[in-house]
């Protein structure tokens, strides 16, 4: 036995196989990926859509990390429960036996043609989107090409008796799930571990008992990717991550005890069972695998799913809120790492961070009406906390946009990525502009103790607060790119002009009739003027600039 040689092959294999598997995740996540946030969005309501959904989307990215952490997403934006999450968790389950289907195939002998029509159609591609549909051919390709350097290196253990009776012991469904948990771990891939169970099959070398208490190790194992992934997470990620392994772990012990039964099962449904030999079995063992695979997983989803109200709470129960953190500053609550490779979904992220951004800068805006009008010198300390926050997410947010644009990207996400930082500049913009210009006049207001008349603050006050939906309008037009909402808030240009008209001269008229600290108040007031106006051209900028987008588009 050369042990080098079928090591290097052993090794190799599995590197082209998880490459492949890489690629091919990678691609489909830039072909589908702005589908599957409208797919997800839209089955939130119910158990039984969200698990078709967890499915859909996982046999479609072929990752199921990536649905969970658009699951985490949605939970914390307050559009699913805990409880709805459950059904997309164990439906992702259902959507990483594809693989298994897949590659249980016997199309290893195309692997070369696929990678060079993959390889060719990808050189001469012009479409970003064919070349994404040719790396997922070329892909496939790597993935066989990787089954077939494995299943060459291994072919001379089909005669090595110490490996066989090594394999032998698989069937005892322990030594097995206990032998499967170890290697997905480490590999972190149950699709690794799963293709390896298969091409050990199609040798002869691993029994269908085997190989279903191997494939059983592997949902364990990948828990391990689950847990690592929700370290340092918010609790909701965790949550997300008990429930998975919850599942997964619940799933296998419920089936230990019926392995022959779910064995004479798939050899029931599956093709030529009627067969006998070891190259016959060879030929059918890898699809019954894959099948005991699949009805594994189909069938603790139709188990446990009734049970989503009580794994949602056991998950709360076990994993509880984290107190609130005492740090001075904002963290991003909604920018995940994991998406950065996924453009199209880390830019959704973006976009509902730019959301907690946006709230602060209304907040500000709307406590500056009375705060800096009457120099409280408590709340405005608060209104600097409050902008503190703000620079704190846009320095966040453009640090993460930094990362994504480092990624290849379609022409629709580069202006989505161009849209949402020119908007976080804006936001940061205004929030920098009340507190150095606003909240600097009111600290002047407290120190010469002079008010206000009533008129006077209330003209101004109305002035402020008059930015307010404006503001709020330029936002929601960015959030959705609604062309006609942002020309509104252009077309509110003349009615600040209206406000801001008729202020200068009743505070000119207030100026000859009073004395005393009235030029310094004078200035106060006309810097509250010229701050008021900004924020609105501000807010068009916005609005401008998501129109900007639409015409782009349309030139597309």
């Amino acid at each position: 036995m050369n042990w080098v040689s079928l090591g290097v092959g052993v090794a190799g294999g599995l590197l082209l196989f998880l490459y492949g598997l890489y690629v091919l995740t990678e691609a489909l996540k830039h072909a589908a990926g702005s589908a599957m946030k409208r797919i997800l969005g839209r089955l939130t309501s119910n158990k039984f859509k969200g698990a078709f959904a967890g499915a859909f989307i996982t046999s479609v990215i072929q990752s199921s990390s990536v649905t969970t952490v658009l699951v985490v997403g949605f939970i914390s934006a307050g559009l699913m429960s805990l409880t709805e999450s459950v059904g997309v968790i164990m439906g992702a389950n259902i959507g990483t036996t594809i693989t298994a289907q897949i590659i249980a195939f016997k199309v290893t002998k195309a692997a070369m043609v696929l990678i060079a029509v993959g390889g060719l159609s990808f050189v001469f591609a012009k479409k970003e989107s064919w070349k994404n549909y040719s790396l997922i051919v070329l892909a496939l390709g790597l993935i066989f090409f990787g089954m077939t350097v494995m299943s060459d290196a291994t072919a001379p253990l089909r005669s090595y008796d110490p490996f066989i009776d090594f394999m032998q012991r698989m069937e005892t469904p322990l030594s097995g799930i206990l032998a499967g948990a170890i290697f997905t771990a480490v590999v972190q891939s149950s699709s690794a571990t799963t293709g390896i169970i298969i091409v050990l099959a199609t040798q002869g070398l691993v029994t269908l008992e085997a190989g279903i208490a191997l494939a059983f190790g592997a949902n364990i194992g990948t828990c391990v990717t689950a847990m690592l992934a929700a370290i340092g997470k918010p609790t909701e990620a965790v949550r997300a991550a008990f429930v998975h392994v919850l599942f997964n772990v619940a799933g296998v012990l419920i089936w230990i005890a019926f392995i022959d039964q779910l064995v004479d099962f798939v050899q029931w449904m599956s093709v030529d069972v009627r067969a006998t030999g070891a190259e016959t079995a060879a030929e059918i063992v890898p699809r019954q695998i894959a099948n005991a695979h699949t009805v594994f997983n189909l069938a603790n989803t139709f188990i446990l799913i009734w049970f989503a109200h009580p794994i949602a709470r056991l998950a709360t129960y076990f994993v509880k809120d984290k107190p609130e953190a005492s740090e001075p500053v904002l963290k991003a609550k909604y920018l995940d790492e994991v998406l950065i490779s996924t453009p199209s979904l880390a830019m959704d992220r973006v976009r509902m961070e730019m959301g907690r951004m946006g709230e602060r800068v209304v907040a500000m805006i709307q406590k500056s009406a009375d705060v800096v009008l009457e120099g409280r010198e408590s709340e405005l300390a608060k209104l600097e906390a409050l902008d503190e926050e703000i620079d704190a997410l846009f320095d966040q947010i453009a640090h993460y946009l930094g990362k994504v644009s480092a990624q290849a990207l379609s022409k629709t996400e580069a202006a989505d990525l161009s849209l949402y930082l020119s908007t976080a500049n804006v936001l940061e913009n205004m929030g920098d502009r009340v507190e150095n210009r606003m909240v600097a006049a009111g600290y002047e207001v407290a120190r010469i103790q002079e008010e206000f008349s009533v008129e006077t603050r209330q003209k101004m006050r109305e002035l402020i607060l008059s930015v307010v939906p404006v503001v709020e309008n330029a936002l929601r037009a960015m959030d959705s790119q609604d062309v006609k909402l942002a020309k509104s808030v252009r077309r509110e240009k003349a009615r600040m002009n209206v406000l801001v008209r008729d202020l200068p001269g009743h505070l000119q008229e207030r100026l000859i009739e009073s004395g005393g600290e009235r030029v310094r108040i004078f200035g106060i007031e006309s810097e509250i003027v010229e701050s008021s106006k900004r924020l609105y051209d501000l807010s068009k900028r916005i609005a401008r600039a998501v129109i900007e987008r639409k015409k782009e588009a349309d030139r597309k």
